[in-house]
């Protein structure tokens, strides 16, 4: 599994022109699930999400994570993250999971966020052509990779 972790001050999924989702202060989670992904990957990850200490202290540094400032959640699926360019310029997703293994997973890592966080946890549509905004608060973005555990 892989992640995009933006820090936010809001953020919004619109599909078909209407607002599916909407988050003030938090992370904005562009998650893409490669095939083979297992619980455990699942489990390291939301565990990882949760716990980023990257919201500003009372100094100013990057000392807190999403629930010490009451932090929201939005998560969107993208396959992309899975995207080869190594030939030609046509990127190749065959990495990405197939909907019938990545959507149980996608669920699953929405409902596991929201546990770890203790509240519910927003999202986007699996395999929906979605409109996602955001306000990325720093700019703070951070890249996880369940494989690579870095």
């Amino acid at each position: 599994m892989r992640a995009v972790v933006q820090r936010v001050s809001e953020a919004a999924v619109d599909i078909g022109g209407e607002r599916r989702a909407h988050i003030n202060t938090g992370l904005l989670v562009l998650l893409g699930i490669e095939a083979g992904d297992t619980e455990a990957d699942l489990e390291w990850l939301c565990g990882k999400i949760v716990r980023l200490r990257i919201f500003a202290d009372e100094e100013g540094l990057m000392n807190l994570d999403a629930q010490q400032v009451m932090g929201e959640i939005l998560v969107v699926s993208q396959f992309t993250l899975h995207a080869s360019t190594a030939k030609g310029n046509r990127p190749s997703y065959i990495r990405a999971a197939r909907p019938e293994e990545a959507t149980p997973l996608y669920l699953r890592a929405k409902q596991r966020l929201g546990e770890l966080l203790g509240r519910p946890v927003r999202s986007g549509e699996f395999g929906a052509n979605m409109q996602v905004q955001l306000v990325n608060d720093g700019p703070v973005t951070i890249i996880i990779d369940s494989k690579l555990r870095e």
